[in-house]
Order: C-alpha cells, then structure tokens, then sequence
C-alpha cells in the first residue's frame, strides 16, 4: 500500500474514479444502454483497475526491496510473497 501523503492520495482519486465510472456502468445498465457502449464501459473499469493494481504493486515492490533483508530467510519470504501476488495478478 502507498504510504507517503502523495502516494495514498493519487491512489484514492483513482479509486474514486473507479467508483465513478461503476456508478455510470450501474446506471446504464438500468436505463437498457446498448452492449456496445456497456462493453465499452466495462473494458475501461478493468483497464483503471488493472492500473491501480500496478501502481500499488509497484509501490509494494520499492518498499519490500528498496532495503536490504536482514537473512536469506526473509529475501526468500519476500520473493515468495511477490511471485505469489504477482501469479493472482496475471490471472
């Protein structure tokens, strides 16, 4: 998760983006819109999610290995835990 002030912030506005365009999604549903724009609509949802992920990702990676680990132990814990997360990324 970002943890500086600038960080945290760019990453909510994106999230409140997010929302917005699920809201503008939920609403066409409701009024009958044709597929294509709801196609349209729904590609974009998952192209800002997929950002927001790679943003907080990213910011997850400087953090875990922008410092050196203190053993083996925890650099394998590390990489286990990154391969992990990005294995249910690429999913």
């Amino acid at each position: 998760m970002p943890h500086s002030p600038e960080e945290k912030k760019k990453v909510l506005a994106r999230v409140r983006r997010i929302r917005g365009q699920c809201d503008a999604l939920e609403r066409a549903l409701e009024a009958g819109a044709d597929c294509g724009p709801v196609l349209q609509q729904i590609a974009a949802i998952r192209g800002a999610v997929n950002g927001l992920m790679s943003e907080v990702m990213e910011a997850h990676l400087r953090e875990e290995f922008g410092r050196p680990a203190q053993s083996a132990a925890q650099r394998a814990a590390r990489v286990t835990e990154m391969s992990g997360l990005i294995r249910s990324y690429l999913k």
